[in-house]
């Protein structure tokens, strides 16, 4: 291909060149009169739309000569939106991450305009098996117990997120430096979000996340006068259960690390996701780093690190079970009702559970995307799914997809576990390498586990953490092939 095929059309030519020119100068003006008028008309709002609108302008410049920067960007939306929500009313928030993701697909589109666009990386078994979900999805449309097509855009996140992230998971992260920078990004806003955390812990709530309690948040969220952290996301549960995968898959990620700072900036993020998970008071987020880290410690194969982590996690079960150490922090005390099997709230579940199971053992199909748990009362709030709490991440999947939709769902997930255990285990070479699928690995585990407790694994920021890791444990080859090159060229030395 021809030198001039591979320019990219969106740095053809320079600002200054192109603001010479007497066109472009009376564009300018035209403009900036524009700009002037807005600020004055509106005051403040105005400022901010012109503000919005340079900054608007910039990323979408540069999205479209680096199309990787709409990735990074959903990630972190991602962590966001859902805390924005609280201080931004009446703005459909929710389809920001629709939004650049479809935004970062045309930028490809475009940066590529001239040259044929490579999709063999994302020519991948998890890509048929998303786009195979999404169409499982699709038909939900036409579920005859579905009653609400706005239920169903509510809930579209279920499989058109994986369906659009994974390929470009494929597409985007496919060496080492890039792989580090998702974990840059996650870290960073992980950090943010305990910090978030202990402020809501220590200063107590702001005007907006007060206003978000007072509409019912409060029932699940102060209990005995004490308040469950929910930092920026969704609610305690899912700021817990994210923090817990967070601190797994920094914590083992950090034995990857050469360099001193990096090495410290994982642990710190680790350490840190872990407390977040404390603070949290999140009973079912325990088992994301009892299962985390016992999983690590399988994909060791090593009989010493197994037996002292079956020890040490042991230790940990004896701490919560047997013992009454800390009974006097909130956090402890809420923990340690995970462990009895009796918990009033557990009971409650099952009871829920009993009464779904009579109600679907004649919908195969389930009830609608969107219809099922109190969610739906915004939809739906007569219907009778509507006003039976899900809470499982697994029970919300049956409900509103069907026996089904169930077992295709957890036959995807079980699918990438297994396949990318193995190659962990008997295929990768490289020590390093292993350490960081291994950690991705052990957090997905986790995440898994505790979603049968709570509605964690496709709820943001937890969502595209999961889709990512999915598409990055069964693309190993790419990051062994850049290490061989990589030794290859040291060699050669």
């Amino acid at each position: 291909m021809s030198e001039h095929n591979n320019i990219n059309s969106f740095e053809n030519y320079s600002g200054s060149m192109n603001i010479s020119k007497p066109g472009y100068l009376l564009l300018l003006f035209a403009l900036l009169s524009i700009l002037a008028v807005v600020v004055v008309k509106f005051g403040v709002i105005g400022i901010v739309l012109v503000l919005a609108l340079m900054f608007g302008s910039v990323f979408i410049y540069y999205l479209f000569c680096y199309p990787i920067l709409g990735f990074y960007t959903a990630v972190g939306l991602n962590f966001l939106l859902i805390g924005l929500g609280r201080y931004i009313k009446g703005l459909p928030l929710g389809f920001g991450i629709d939004a650049i993701l479809l935004l970062t697909y045309l930028a490809l589109f475009m940066n590529k305009f001239r040259e044929k666009i490579d999709w063999s990386p994302a020519n991948k078994s998890i890509t048929f098996l998303c786009i195979i979900w999404f169409g499982y999805s699709l038909f939900e449309i036409i579920n005859p117990e579905a009653r609400s097509i706005q239920a169903w855009i509510s809930g579209r996140g279920i499989a058109f997120y994986p369906l659009l992230f994974v390929p470009l998971t494929l597409l985007f992260i496919n060496t080492n430096k890039k792989l580090e920078w998702l974990l840059y990004v996650w870290g960073v806003f992980s950090i943010l979000a305990t910090l978030k955390g202990i402020l809501q812990m220590v200063f107590g709530v702001d005007a907006a996340e007060q206003e978000w309690l007072n509409e019912g948040s409060y029932k699940t969220h102060i209990l005995f006068g004490k308040l469950r952290v929910f930092s920026f996301y969704s609610d305690a549960g899912q700021f817990g259960a994210n923090q817990g995968y967070t601190g797994v898959v920094f914590l083992i990620y950090s034995m990857s690390q050469k360099k001193i700072l990096s090495k410290l900036f994982f642990i710190f993020v680790g350490v840190l996701g872990i407390y977040g998970l404390v603070i949290s008071g999140t009973r079912g987020a325990l088992s994301v780093p009892i299962v985390g880290f016992m999983t690590y410690f399988i994909l060791s194969k090593n009989i010493k690190v197994i037996i002292t982590g079956i020890a040490f996690l042991a230790i940990i079960f004896v701490f919560f079970k047997y013992t009454t150490i800390a009974q006097g922090n909130a956090q402890v005390r809420r923990m340690r009702t995970a462990f009895d099997p009796n918990n009033a709230s557990l009971q409650v579940r099952l009871d829920n559970q009993k009464i779904l199971k009579n109600y679907l053992a004649s919908r195969p199909f389930g009830g609608g995307i969107g219809h099922g748990g109190t969610k739906a009362q915004r939809y739906l709030p007569n219907a009778f799914l509507s006003n039976v709490a899900t809470d499982s991440w697994y029970v919300l999947i049956w409900v509103e997809q069907g026996i089904v939709g169930l077992l295709l769902h957890l036959g995807i997930l079980f699918y990438v576990m297994i396949k990318a255990s193995l190659i962990v285990m008997f295929k990768i070479k490289d020590p390093i390498l292993k350490y960081k699928i291994s950690a991705l690995i052990a957090g997905m585990a986790g995440v898994m586990v505790a979603s049968y407790g709570n509605a964690i694994l496709g709820q943001m920021p937890t969502a595209l953490l999961i889709y990512a890791t999915m598409a990055i444990v069964l693309n190993t080859e790419v990051f062994e092939k850049e290490n061989e090159m990589n030794q290859n060229a040291l060699n050669k030395l």
